[in-house]
């Protein structure tokens, strides 16, 4: 049987590790251990999916969804199939991965049930904006949220 050196597949356990070097370089405020402990819980919950992109048999991307149960701005429905998280590293970008992962994540989410699929961005992600946009999403909101040290 011969191998896909080009495939998307839905991460296990075991790919913990490969998917918290993906998500660092997009998360890098974060601990790698962290992130690993993370990916390892996340991809055992049924609400939720990571799915790893492969060029020439090297993970070079990632998704990750779930399912929100809470109220998602701008929708109607629940639960809503939310993007948390899409990376492609550098040298691959501009190849069509994120939209290829975002359509793993999307059917996913239909296979759980969900007529809806939601996501977010910094307001100043213009990247992320832009790929939302072309890939169907319509804007729901903007919001800025606030802090302060009590």
């Amino acid at each position: 049987m011969k191998s896909d050196r080009n495939m998307i597949r839905r991460a296990r356990v075991e790919d913990a590790e490969v998917l918290a070097d993906l998500a660092i370089q997009m998360w890098p405020a974060h601990a790698l251990e962290d992130l690993t402990a993370e990916f390892r819980q996340l991809v055992r919950n049924d609400d939720a999916v990571c799915f790893i992109k492969y060029a020439d048999d090297k993970p070079i991307a990632f998704a990750q969804c779930q399912l929100r149960h809470d109220y998602v701005e701008g929708t109607e429905s629940s639960p809503v199939g939310y993007l948390e998280g899409v990376f492609v590293s550098e040298e691959y970008r501009k190849k069509g991965y994120a939209a290829q992962l975002l359509s793993e994540c999307e059917n996913w989410a239909k296979k759980k049930g969900c007529t809806e699929f939601a996501s977010d961005c910094e307001l100043n992600n213009i990247d992320s904006f832009r790929f939302h946009m072309a890939l169907g999403f319509a804007e729901a909101n903007r919001i800025i949220c606030f802090r302060k040290e009590l």
